[in-house]
């Protein structure tokens, strides 16, 4: 049985290892100017023989310089997402929990609105979604410990309720904000994109997204425990109450930097934990690695199709959840028709 188990689970990695590499060589050819496929291997291959060589030609230019960083963005920012997804459902003991349920989103997007609506850019928007995000955490943490504890039930009431919060305040600053220049601006940045992505934003993103997901598979054998009762998970020595915020500060991590290269992309650390969990189980020692793969590939994906479906480039807001809702749809009859079973 356990033989099984593990050959299935090693053959759904081939297959979600397989989609990543197809989708990230089909999205580094595709677009306004094409590239084969060969050209594309082959610019990489001479990028990481002689990483100091000049850029010369145009089809260098268009894979190293434009679609490169994109991609890698993307395969991160996907892969982080799931990944807390997927801590957040087991700490939850949710499978209808994603990052948004705390209210991280929402107070990055404040941030960032905040950063554009006063004409700031660069490394100080950054900075900007980073304290607003992790202000919406701490103010999460304030609401929901009443009488020195701190219930699941009031984690997530609180964080719907801080994240309506800090909607309301994005909504003020978009009532307020030039109609002619930063208003446009706040609202493509919510809708999320990767089209500013470049090598500089990667190297801002990519140590805390690689932390993130880095410290969660450290803590995949708590996470196995957080997802019991929290009786049984003291009876096993851990503390879930310090434990479930440690979680939180990663997943405000991850959320933080996500949103500050690339606005706000629900939907992804909902439906791709689902998917991932159908094929190797509950166990986060195999479900953590393999939700970060499958979510790396589909946002590469979602990407694609965002620039190259129209002549206009569709927000990555607006596919994610023409994909998540249904889903979403699907997965809530699903559970309450378990419940009603049981």
């Amino acid at each position: 049985m356990a033989s099984r188990r593990w050959t299935r689970t090693a053959l759904a990695f081939t297959l979600f290892l397989a989609a990543l590499a197809i989708s990230i060589v089909v999205s580094l050819c595709v677009g306004r100017y094409s590239v084969s496929a060969l050209r594309a291997l082959e610019i990489l291959g001479t990028a990481i023989m002689q990483p100091g060589r000049v850029v010369e030609t145009m089809d260098e230019r268009i894979v190293l310089l434009v679609r490169a960083p994109r991609v890698i963005i993307a395969a991160m920012s996907g892969a982080a997402l799931a990944t807390a997804g997927v801590a957040l459902q087991g700490v939850f003991r949710n499978p209808l929990v994603s990052p948004e349920v705390l209210g991280i989103s929402q107070g990055a997007a404040f941030g960032g609105a905040l950063a554009i609506t006063m004409g700031i850019w660069g490394v100080p928007l950054l900075l900007a979604v980073f304290v607003a995000g992790f202000l919406a955490l701490i103010l999460v943490g304030l609401l929901a410990r009443i009488d020195g504890r701190t219930e699941i039930i009031t984690v997530i009431l609180s964080g719907m309720v801080i994240g309506s919060l800090f909607s309301a305040f994005v909504s003020l600053l978009q009532f307020i904000a030039d109609p002619n220049s930063s208003l446009p601006a706040i609202v493509y940045w919510l809708m999320g994109s990767f089209a500013t992505a470049t090598w500089d934003r990667v190297l801002v993103s990519a140590p805390g997204l690689l932390a993130g997901m880095g410290l969660l598979w450290a803590l995949r054998f708590r996470l196995n425990v957080l997802s019991l009762d929290d009786s049984e998970a003291r009876s096993l020595g851990a503390h879930p109450d310090l434990e479930r915020w440690l979680v939180f500060a990663l997943v405000a991590l991850i959320v933080g930097c996500q949103v500050a290269v690339s606005g706000i992309v629900g939907w992804v650390g909902l439906v791709i934990p689902h998917a991932a969990r159908l094929i190797v189980g509950y166990d986060h020692r195999r479900l953590l690695p393999a939700t970060a793969v499958l979510g790396a590939a589909f946002m590469v994906t979602i990407d694609t199709l965002a620039r190259t479906v129209t002549a206009a480039e569709i927000p990555l807001g607006v596919l994610t959840a023409i994909v998540g809702a249904p889903v979403f749809a699907a997965l809530l009859r699903r559970h309450y028709r378990e419940r009603e079973a049981k």
